[in-house]
């Protein structure tokens, strides 16, 4: 479909690129956008042939968070049309987390409240060394609860309390140390070079393997260490090793060659 806010292309190598459109607002979230990205990340989740799924922002910013309009009309909703309004906003950033891809977020200028929820919610990170970020909602009398989920587990509860009470804003390298992102680079050529990386990355490896290792993370992620969790992970790996995948990928390491996903 053809979209208002936000652009989708794909590339023959099977990297579909989602990009925020609206520079003009620094990308900043509406209902609309909302809306869009959702449409977008529901039609890539069916797709086999993708193998990483970009999110950038056009123009200075990635994302200043929700547009001021929005949250002004919003101020005139019903507590049932606020609940409504921000579960589509909860559920998109579900979905982003839960695609099957590898995402990354390829950060400039200022990734703030909502803009750093979707990096957050992405596998990778990678951040321009003068990007900004911010979780701004107190000063604006809220809490980032819809992107508290995947901030607490990008950068853990005790980061993730002091930055949502303060809304103190920080610089790149500061997010890199705190696992934000996972890569800082000089300008939008050190960006570009990531992504060919990342890519080329993404090419070696098994689509269901890596959709199965999301899972993984997901599922496990806090879960107690006992007997049960050691059946439940050797269930796991047991069917990897005798999905087509896992017969492919051990039959080409051994006859030293490329697996048919990586041709």
């Amino acid at each position: 479909m053809a979209y208002e806010t936000i652009s989708l292309d794909a590339t023959p190598g099977g990297i579909a690129v989602i990009t925020l459109n609206r520079p003009d607002k620094h990308n900043a979230f509406n209902a609309i956008v909302i809306d869009e990205l959702t449409d977008a990340l529901t039609t890539l989740e069916e797709q086999t042939t993708i193998r990483m799924v970009i999110l950038r922002g056009n123009g200075p910013s990635f994302s200043a968070g929700a547009d001021l309009e929005w949250m002004k009309a919003a101020a005139d909703y019903s507590r049932h049309e606020n609940e409504e309004d921000a579960f589509k906003l909860a559920e998109m950033l579900r979905k982003l987390s839960e695609l099957p891809q590898m995402t990354v977020a390829l950060v400039q200028g200022a990734a703030m409240g909502g803009g750093a929820g979707l990096v957050a919610a992405c596998d990778i990170a990678v951040a321009m060394t003068d990007a900004k970020f911010r979780f701004s909602e107190v000063r604006l009398g809220l809490t980032p609860a819809t992107i508290s989920p995947y901030v607490i587990s990008a950068i853990g509860p005790r980061w993730a309390k002091a930055l949502f009470v303060s809304a103190e804003s920080f610089d790149a390298a500061f997010a890199e140390r705190i696992g934000l992102v996972q890569y800082v680079v000089e300008g939008s050529e050190g960006l570009l070079e990531m992504e060919e990386y990342l890519a080329d990355l993404a090419s070696k490896a098994a689509p269901g393997a890596v959709a199965d290792a999301k899972r993984l993370v997901l599922d496990l992620a806090g879960a107690e260490i006992d007997h049960g969790l050691s059946h439940e992970t050797a269930k796991r790996i047991a069917a990897r090793r005798a999905s087509d995948e896992g017969r492919e990928g051990l039959s080409a390491f051994l006859e030293k060659r490329k697996p048919n996903w990586a041709e």
